[in-house]
């Protein structure tokens, strides 16, 4: 398991790349050194009356400058709170936490759907085969494609048909008859369960990162389990606690519809 550090990062830089979804550089002294394409960090509040982390993706990975990027939406009191914070300011943050993506050199869909596309950038860079990258968006307030450019073919699905296909992930695949010998997914949920029952079709692997409201991050409190097909070895029973045996599995392990 990665070792997990509590530290103090510091803003490197951050910017605004669509409506309320914000890019933000962090300089750490422990976490880039171990963090995998996949795994997630808990974000502390400067305000002290919201104790617990946010749990927020890890988008991109700089090792040799020692940072990590994290892209998030703004979705609460928290998530506000870093929208509005510049360079040069610390955070704590604890991580990296959780299991990152198994990398094949097989060709390869990343599918990524709404806040789910961030932690596929870093995968995308790292995976040494041909990729075929489906990025899903609500609308023509798209964010990250360009850079997804640079790492396989990009296709872009908009709900409401104002850029690229109209419709979903799947729309893509069965619009320009792509094809893979494996699947690498986040995003919603009705995303994630249509691309399960795709590969058991296709009988391809597909792993698929879960997203799940959080309290502790390191799996004591069981706050955010998934049932699972298999008996889980610290509860005895069949559930998977995302932030630790997630948040990617092997969409066969788990159950979710």
């Amino acid at each position: 398991m990665t070792r997990k550090f509590k530290e103090e990062a510091v803003i490197i830089r951050q910017e605004e790349i669509a409506n309320d979804i914000y890019s933000m550089w962090l300089h750490t002294d422990q976490i880039a050194e171990s963090a995998q394409a996949g795994q997630f960090v808990g974000v502390y509040c400067r305000d002290g009356s919201r104790f617990l982390p946010r749990p927020i993706s890890i988008c991109e990975i700089d090792r040799e400058d020692q940072a990590i990027r994290i892209v998030y939406r703004v979705a609460g009191k928290g998530t506000d709170e870093f929208s509005y914070m510049r360079t040069g300011m610390p955070l704590y943050v604890i991580g990296p936490l959780g299991n990152g993506y198994p990398k094949r050199t097989e060709k390869a869909f990343l599918i990524g759907g709404g806040i789910g596309i961030p932690p596929l950038l870093q995968l995308a860079k790292e995976l040494d085969c041909e990729k075929e990258i489906i990025l899903g968006y609500q609308n023509r307030q798209v964010f990250l494609s360009d850079q997804f450019e640079q790492y396989g073919n990009v296709h872009i699905a908009t709900q409401d048909g104002s850029l690229g296909v109209s419709g979903n992930v799947l729309d893509v695949i069965r619009d320009k008859q792509l094809e893979a010998n494996v699947i690498y997914a986040c995003g919603p949920m009705p995303m994630l369960q249509a691309l399960k029952r795709y590969a058991q079709e296709k009988e391809i692997e597909c792993w698929i990162s879960l997203e799940e409201r959080m309290a502790c991050g390191v799996g004591a409190c069981l706050g955010c389990v998934c049932k699972s097909v298999h008996k889980d070895e610290h509860t005895h029973v069949n559930n998977k606690r995302i932030c630790t045996e997630g948040p990617v599995f092997d969409a066969r392990e788990v159950e979710i519809g």
